[in-house]
């Protein structure tokens, strides 16, 4: 079980992977959905925590130099602040819960740095929009599999 859910936790830590692979594979490997579901949750929420303060002491002196980030961190700021500007922090509640790829921790993580959120405010609001998102992706994994199991036993 321990490599099952270290491999759940590496999934989680990818960006764009996080945990629309890490519950997927979670429940794949066998796992109980559930646990795949909060071991998912507690990494995706404690990422928050390196990325945005990370940002906070190395951009100026390091990051800032990688045009490839610089680059990303001007989509991030496209298609995120939208959210914030009309919604506030709860914006950022609403950008992270979509699973889709992009929209994950790091992503809001990086827009709560950028736009100078407040971080206890951003961790609550990561952490209320990663469980949305993960309860749908939970759902989502466990109805598909469902279906699929019911049709290869068909």
């Amino acid at each position: 079980m321990f490599e099952k859910t270290a491999m759940v936790i590496v999934a989680n830590i990818l960006p764009s992977l996080e945990q629309l692979g890490g519950i997927p594979l979670g429940i794949a490997l066998g796992l109980n959905p559930i646990y795949a579901f909060l071991v998912s949750l507690s990494v995706n929420c404690l990422l928050f925590f390196p990325v945005y303060f990370g940002l906070k002491l190395f951009y100026k002196s390091l990051i800032s130099k990688i045009k490839l980030f610089n680059k990303y961190l001007e989509r991030v700021r496209k298609v995120g602040k939208p959210y914030v500007d009309k919604y506030g922090i709860i914006g950022l509640t609403l950008f992270i819960s979509l699973p889709t790829p992009l929209t994950g921790t790091y992503t809001a993580s990086i827009l709560s740095w950028f736009l100078g959120l407040d971080w206890k405010k951003s961790f609550l609001a990561i952490a209320l929009g990663s469980t949305i998102g993960g309860i749908i992706i939970l759902l989502s994994s466990v109805g598909f599999l469902n279906v699929l199991k019911f049709i290869l036993n068909f």
